[in-house]
């Protein structure tokens, strides 16, 4: 791999074995010093084009972890409010000497587009309405702790704002290639415009679905890309589809309950059903560390195993 751009880039032998390897990563981060040389000298940049906190603070944990030197770029205090373009920016950090660039853009494709300036490897994390493939492996290896070491035939609910959501389409590219079920769950304004191709099922009441999955994977309203209103209230979407205490009573007892984050409590999940027990939230953060050290060691590092 030179580059980690997608889901659709990589077949089931090569998702599951960045799954073992993000598996002795979270054995790594679990000693008292959880730092390895093994990606000692090289150096890998931030590109945040967009507001981050879980994401960027886990790539650059990921990444000192294995002793890699970090460089943070800021849009806010960068050149990029003097008005110079994506291809100049990319090719200016390049040229310091770099062997990764980790970028996160609010247009589709720009990870790909990056790929043609510079020699470095590229990590999508984030780009548009299009994936977020490093979400989807920490949250397949997040499942696969409590679910493994196969999730063939687990059934999912992905719940909430489809349409908007770079998360919900690379998680049922993962699910899909490890052999789970997905059901969509979201008014029809919320759904993407076409679910051509889409290995999924629909449903458009979260009651007719809710006592059957094994995991709800909710996704948060995202208020900041909706150019017009796509449901009459919040209340009204929380009514309908936010998992309420109630709804979470109705669960399967062993059932699991995810978020990407930032979650707005109150609206797609109670505080309370945020804090309980079946919600793997919390674990979601702390197994991202892992899952991207796996992606960085598998791109930059030398093939040993790891120590």
């Amino acid at each position: 791999m030179k580059h980690f751009l997608s889901i659709d880039d990589l077949d089931r032998e090569q998702f599951e074995a960045l799954l073992d390897l993000g598996e002795q990563f979270i054995a790594v981060n679990q000693r008292e010093i959880p730092k390895l040389p093994v990606l000692r000298g090289k150096v890998v940049a931030s590109l945040f084009y967009e507001d981050s906190t879980r994401t960027r603070l886990s790539f650059e944990t990921a990444a000192k972890r294995l002793s890699c030197d970090v460089m943070t770029f800021s849009v806010a205090s960068s050149s990029v409010k003097k008005g110079e373009s994506l291809r100049d920016t990319v090719q200016t950090v390049a040229a310091m000497g770099i062997d990764a660039i980790v970028v996160r853009h609010p247009s589709a494709g720009a990870p790909l587009r990056i790929t043609d300036w510079t020699d470095a490897s590229v990590i999508n994390a984030g780009d548009g309405r299009h994936a977020h493939p490093t979400q989807a492996l920490l949250d397949m290896l997040t499942l696969r702790r409590h679910r493994g070491p196969s999730l063939d035939g687990l059934r999912v609910a992905i719940v909430g704002d489809v349409r908007h959501s770079r998360v919900a389409r690379s998680d049922v590219k993962a699910l899909h290639l490890l052999g789970a079920h997905i059901t969509l769950v979201a008014p029809p304004t919320l759904l993407p415009e076409s679910l051509e191709g889409w290995p999924v099922q629909v449903a458009y009441d979260l009651d007719d679905v809710i006592s059957e999955v094994d995991v709800v994977m909710l996704l948060r309203m995202q208020f900041e890309r909706q150019q017009q209103a796509l449901f009459p209230t919040v209340r009204e979407y929380t009514a309908r589809y936010g998992l309420t205490s109630a709804r979470a009573e109705r669960l399967k007892p062993d059932a699991l309950i995810m978020h990407p984050g930032p979650m707005n409590r109150g609206v797609e999940i109670a505080a309370e059903v945020a804090d309980g027990p079946a919600s793997l939230v919390i674990e979601q953060v702390a197994n991202g560390v892992a899952a991207r050290q796996a992606v960085l060691y598998t791109l930059l590092g030398s093939g040993a195993p790891v120590a």
